[in-house]
């Protein structure tokens, strides 16, 4: 009974995060709103990073190159050839896939530092390619997609996802979607196998478990999750650059899932909501903001050592997820 009480706590959670979002969408100002739209895509992001780290154990330094994938799959298609954005950005999702599939084949081969190592260098290859095919992607200038391109046709009329609340709506939707079903997969019976390879991988074969298939899956849903940000990045905001595929973007979502509370389903995004925030209040004071973003961070970790809801787990409110 005290299981299925949790259950239902965790479930309304959830939905009331996604209904904040939703009332925040008519009351935002102007800016905040852009903001908090182009937050929620990149925290999804963080939720398919935290897949891997936060649930499977696996340190990742490489994640940028599934965002890139889902930027590349749907910005290419949709400028160059003029696919729809359907198909756009199921091209993103297919490249990601494919990709994610490919790199978890021969990554998983290695474990801990090594693994850490190879993905970040498959990324770099990734993004040398970039550059290397800059007649299609145009490097750091990148692509700029126009507004015929942003529109999704439904019969006679369109949604035009260069409108404020149009965007804002369809990154509410990927969040809510990702944010459901990153909780349905942890609280499956693979993301306890997950846990238990984390906690420990050699129990968990002696038990029977296929390690290695459960963390190729864990890959491959990691990098879709990530692609379907990169995806719809590319066609809410209408720019696709080398930039996403540099390291950074590697570095951030461990940075929000670690600030957030790795192993947390809504930790993700508190992380980047929180990062976001303190990077942007800063540096409208000061050029040196990332010194005043350094302390904060450290008494972050101090005060809140597994993150600002993984802590508030440990504390105070054991059933969260």
């Amino acid at each position: 009974m005290r299981g299925g009480n949790s259950s239902a706590k965790v479930f309304l959670l959830h939905i009331a995060v996604i209904g904040i979002l939703f009332a925040l969408n008519f009351i935002l100002p102007e800016y905040h709103h852009g903001v908090l739209a182009r937050v929620m895509v990149l925290s999804v992001v963080a939720m398919g990073y935290n897949m891997l780290f936060g649930y499977a154990g696996l340190l990742s330094l490489g994640h940028a190159m599934f965002f890139a994938a889902g930027l590349y799959g749907a910005g290419l298609t949709a400028y160059h050839f003029g696919w729809a954005m359907p198909a756009a950005f199921a091209a993103g999702l297919v490249s990601g896939a494919v990709l994610s599939l490919a790199i978890g084949l021969l990554a998983l081969r290695t474990t801990g530092v090594a693994f850490m190592i190879v993905t970040m260098m498959f990324a770099q290859v990734c993004y040398l390619l970039t550059f290397y095919f800059s007649e299609w992607t145009r490097g750091d200038d990148g692509l700029v997609l126009g507004q015929e391109t942003r529109r999704l046709f439904i019969g006679d009329f369109y949604l035009d996802l260069t409108h404020p609340a149009t965007r804002y709506m369809a990154a509410l939707a990927l969040f809510s979607v990702v944010l459901l079903i990153t909780l349905f997969i942890v609280r499956s019976a693979h993301g306890r196998v997950l846990v238990a390879i984390r906690e420990n991988e050699e129990r968990t074969k002696m038990l029977g478990y296929d390690t290695f298939a459960n963390k190729l899956v864990a890959v491959v849903v990691s990098g879709v999750i990530c692609a379907s940000a990169g995806a719809a990045y590319a066609l809410l905001f209408g720019y696709v650059g080398s930039s996403f595929a540099s390291v950074q973007y590697s570095i951030l979502p461990l940075l929000w899932v670690l600030l957030g509370g790795a192993a947390t389903t809504l930790g993700p995004f508190v992380g980047a909501l929180f990062m976001y925030y303190v990077v942007d209040i800063t540096s409208s004071y000061t050029s040196a903001y990332l010194l005043i973003v350094g302390v904060a961070l450290i008494l972050l970790v101090l005060y809140f050592p597994k993150g600002i809801l993984g802590t508030i787990r440990e504390r105070w409110i054991r059933w969260l997820p």
